[in-house]
């Protein structure tokens, strides 16, 4: 048991970094920005695994120690149990003045009156009654087993939530997509389709639960200082039968309030701007770009990204390449301006305005290396390959126009959601090894183990003396006043 709670206590103590330090697994970027910022020392950490505490090798040695150090500590403690359980109680003691709680009289009675007394008044008692040699007839009586249940349960219960959250590891899985909120939708039929997926050990993405979720609109309040109020995307959603009829149900789908489907839940996780781009070509044609941008200030949403776009009409690959355009730059929800500077004032998109540069020349995205798509290939510019061939400010409906003819207007924004996918076939096992750890202890807590015994000792003139001896096998308060209201009971005049 010492061996257990020291690794409990050093599992609580691992657990710390994960709850204080950013963790790849939910935020590789502040992983990668808190590293930048705190140097030699932000390395280190990332060499201890302190950015990937719930994977690490240490913390997966302790959780294992732990389970194993329980099974050690639970399994004699059953055999214990199960053998007091079968056993009577002990005989009584010779001397009961001896027992920390005691009290005697004389009473008029013959000695199976009293025991009969004692029978009647400590039923629900554990209890067996025997005749010593002297003639006095005794009872031992014993009660409070509940609180090794209790212990048992608790300590089952918790090695039961081990297990389940080691195999919700290995059988669950977690992704998250960003899907735009004008009618997009998003299908779980393959990773392929999400943006980020965490697997489970035994997950390899080619049997996951199939259902569809098509956002229709999205819609955010804010307090006057521009902190999220409410969020709330109007979902539809197809899973089971509904795959094949074509039909959508429709859900509110909301912060903390998942859509339960399929075995899995799906959560909103946050929301973002997508700026609307046309470009129309020396030729003529015209080409409409939709990319969501990333937000890089949380309070106000003014985010960063960029929109790509291929010349139409080149066949040749090469001249493609290199009439390649990338929008990058800043947009901001509500525009502000310092001087030349945009920012954003607010995150609802009350006059949206973007700051753009704009690049012409190989995006890279032929190379076969894989490229985020908020960000430009710099390795391009560096190389000479990618040219910054204009920079302007842009209010919604505004355009710009490029040395070559080309013009680029901005058309507003679009919402887009972020929402997650979570698999855990274990969720419900959790939730009733959970309820059993609280109710398990509740029980240990408040459950005394106590013993009384009664001497019913026979008198030359008829009358027979009554001992009562109680011992409590916790150091709990409160079983004084039961002792003493059950001896007062036992010990009364009146037959």
């Amino acid at each position: 048991m010492r061996t257990a709670l020291t690794l409990l206590f050093l599992l609580a103590l691992g657990a710390l970094p994960g709850a204080l330090l950013p963790q790849r697994s939910l935020n590789a970027r502040k992983v990668t920005e808190y590293i930048a910022e705190n140097g030699w020392w932000g390395r280190f950490l990332d060499r201890l695994q302190f950015y990937d505490v719930y994977a690490s090798y240490w913390f997966s040695a302790v959780y294992v120690l732990l389970f194993v150090s329980l099974v050690g500590c639970l399994l004699p403690r059953s055999w214990e149990y199960v053998r007091q359980m079968r056993a009577k109680p002990v005989l009584t003691p010779r001397n009961l003045a001896r027992m920390p709680h005691h009290a005697s009289a004389e009473l008029p009675l013959t000695p199976d009156a009293a025991v009969e007394r004692a029978r009647e008044r400590l039923r629900g008692w554990r209890l067996v009654a025997r005749e010593e040699a002297s003639g006095a007839r005794t009872i031992s009586a014993e009660r409070g087993f509940l609180r090794e249940t209790g212990n048992l349960v608790f300590h089952f219960s918790l090695l039961g939530l081990l297990v389940a959250f080691a195999l919700g590891k290995m059988f669950g899985y977690e992704g998250q997509v960003i899907v735009q909120a004008n009618g997009g939708q998003f299908c779980n039929s393959g990773v392929f389709n999400y943006d980020t997926f965490r697997p489970g050990l035994r997950v390899d993405g080619t049997d996951l639960n199939q259902f569809c979720v098509k956002v229709d609109g999205f819609h955010a309040t804010y307090l006057p200082n521009g902190q999220a109020e409410t969020f709330l995307a109007d979902i539809g959603f197809q899973s089971g039968a509904d795959l094949e009829s074509g039909e959508w149900r429709p859900y509110p789908l909301e912060v903390n309030h998942p859509l339960r489907t399929a075995g899995d839940r799906v959560y909103l996780l946050g929301h973002g701007y997508t700026p609307l781009f046309t470009v129309t070509f020396p030729n003529g044609e015209q080409r409409v770009g939709a990319t969501q941008w990333r937000p890089v200030n949380e309070l106000t949403l003014a985010s960063e990204g960029a929109t790509k776009f291929d010349p139409p009409g080149v066949p040749d690959a090469e001249q493609r390449r290199r009439g390649q355009l990338a929008i990058t730059g800043l947009l901001a929800p509500t525009a502000t301006f310092r001087g030349e500077l945009l920012d954003s004032a607010f995150p609802e998109a009350r006059d949206p305005a973007v700051a753009v540069d704009v690049y012409r020349g190989d995006l890279g995205t032929d190379s076969g290396r894989g490229q985020s798509i908020f960000s430009i290939d710099q390795k391009m510019v560096t190389d000479g390959k990618l040219a910054k061939v204009a920079r302007q400010n842009l209010r919604k409906g505004e355009s710009l126009t490029l040395d070559d003819g080309t013009v680029i207007r901005f058309d507003g924004v679009r919402d887009w959601v972020s929402i997650q996918v979570s698999h855990d076939p274990t969720q419900t096992w959790v939730l009733a090894f959970s309820v059993l750890v609280v109710l398990g202890l509740a029980v240990s807590l408040t459950v005394k183990r106590r013993r009384v015994w009664v001497r019913a000792t026979p008198q030359d003139d008829g009358r027979t003396v009554v001992e009562v001896g109680g011992l409590a096998r916790t150091d709990q308060a409160g079983y004084g006043e039961e002792f003493t209201a059950l001896s007062r009971d036992l010990l009364k005049k009146e037959s």
